[in-house]
């Protein structure tokens, strides 16, 4: 099948249903995902989301984030986010997505490396409430289409310019689709790990495709750890405990039930700490406990984590849990600009898939479903203001490269790994 459409957003996570629905509806935009619509990780993010409360935050909002980041942060790219989180809210709260409130006020919890309070959130469901409201939104629009379990491929490109994608069916069944723009809003890579907290579908597949057509890329071999996940002997994605339960006072043991470290680190130092502890105590885990919030506090607050952890076996009002460090977020990938535009022409990248370094060499607590709604939306603007039609050709492709698709799979699979170890040795002597 073939198809010309105006927009082709691929993904439908937060930051491709923000982008769709600040398009004005006079354009066609076609949205394709790789499962269904509600397989991505912004549905698993627990947290929150950050927001500049005053301008009395601005100075220790953007220091957190460049400490975090080991200050490899692009600055600019900090200070459009800090800057923009108010309207993002607003944009939000008017798109009918609800945070926790006391007293009739928007409520605001701290997480690590946070020096102060200034996460919104809902229960411990935050991302699928944003989530959940934006695709309600999306699928309210006459101008947009999505069509679920189709994977892109590849892109079609020419002379460095993207004018469509090859993606294919459950099937089986290749298909070409034309377009003006083609916006990657793919998520993550944690699928090609043992350990992590990400679907296991999301493989990055787009850094690959990005290498075959030489889009530039950033910080490839930036991967961040979480601290807290539950341990399992269970394979598959690992459940994460939330960096807010640790901002609502929970606390980390040892085999022998010490406090061992400061429980609101930045992430990569609490992962070391971690780390060194299990190998002291040569277990596979630590312990964290939330027994002293309450009762009342947690299956509040914490109701997501409270069910799951019940159906493992664990009443975390009564007592410790195990957990463990786990993939959880990539902040390298494909290069993009204050606008999320890529090196190449007609071509935009928004969310964890894109980089604009705003998030340095380790992300700060909650600042990525902010990141990915704020370059979203510049993504959206940038495209309505200069909007150019693409001349649609038709290229010569082989299509019989695309018909093994497991194959294409472990093949990109092997290009990214190989990507991120020869960024590393890079890395290391440029340090050196």
């Amino acid at each position: 099948m073939n198809g010309k459409t105006d927009i082709i957003v691929v993904g439908t996570g937060a930051s491709g249903l923000f982008y769709a629905l600040n398009i004005p509806q006079t354009k066609e935009i076609l949205m394709i995902t790789k499962t269904t619509v509600d397989e991505s990780d912004s549905y698993l993010a627990q947290g929150g989301i950050c927001v500049l409360r005053d301008e009395d935050d601005y100075d220790s909002f953007f220091e957190d984030t460049l400490k975090a980041g080991h200050y490899e942060n692009d600055r600019a790219s900090v200070d459009v986010m800090i800057r923009s989180s108010p309207e993002i809210i607003t944009d939000l709260i008017d798109l009918g997505v609800e945070f926790e409130k006391k007293n009739g006020e928007l409520a605001y919890t701290r997480e690590g490396a946070h020096s102060r309070a200034r996460i919104l959130y809902h229960e411990d469901l935050t991302g699928k409430e944003i989530t959940s409201k934006l695709l309600a939104q999306v699928k309210q629009r006459p101008n947009i289409t999505i069509i679920e379990n189709m994977v892109m491929v590849d892109l079609i490109c020419q002379d460095n310019c993207c004018t469509g994608v090859v993606a294919s069916d459950g099937a089986g069944v290749i298909h070409l689709y034309y377009s003006d723009y083609v916006v990657l809003a793919t998520g993550g890579l944690g699928g090609l790990f043992h350990s992590s907290t990400n679907l296991a579908h999301l493989t990055g597949d787009a850094i690959a495709i990005a290498l075959k057509h030489q889009i530039e890329l950033e910080n490839i071999s930036y991967i961040q750890i979480h601290p807290t996940t539950l341990y399992s002997q269970k394979p598959g994605r690992r459940f994460l405990i939330s960096e807010s339960v640790r901002g609502e006072g929970a606390v980390l043991y040892n085999r022998k039930m010490q406090r061992f470290v400061d429980e609101l680190l930045p992430r990569d130092l609490l992962t070391k700490a971690i780390h060194k502890q299990m190998e002291q105590d040569e277990s596979d885990f630590v312990w964290l406990s939330m027994q002293d919030m309450g009762s009342d506090v947690i299956t509040h607050r914490f109701p997501n984590i409270f069910k799951h952890c019940l159906e493992e076996g664990y009443d975390i009002t009564r007592e410790c849990i195990p957990v463990t460090p786990a993939q959880h977020y990539f902040m390298g990938g494909i290069k993009v600009d204050l606008d999320s535009r890529t090196s190449m022409a007609h071509l935009y990248a928004i969310g964890e898939i894109s980089c604009n370094r705003v998030h340095g060499a380790n992300r700060l607590a909650s600042n990525s479903l902010l990141e990915s709604l704020v370059f979203a939306k510049r993504a959206a603007k940038d495209t309505h203001v200069h909007y150019e039609i693409n001349e649609v050709y038709q290229p010569t492709l082989n299509l019989d490269n695309y018909l093994d698709l497991e194959q294409l799979r472990a093949d990109y699979k092997t290009i990214i790994l190989d990507e991120i170890e020869r960024s590393k040795v890079i890395e290391r002597i440029d340090k050196a």
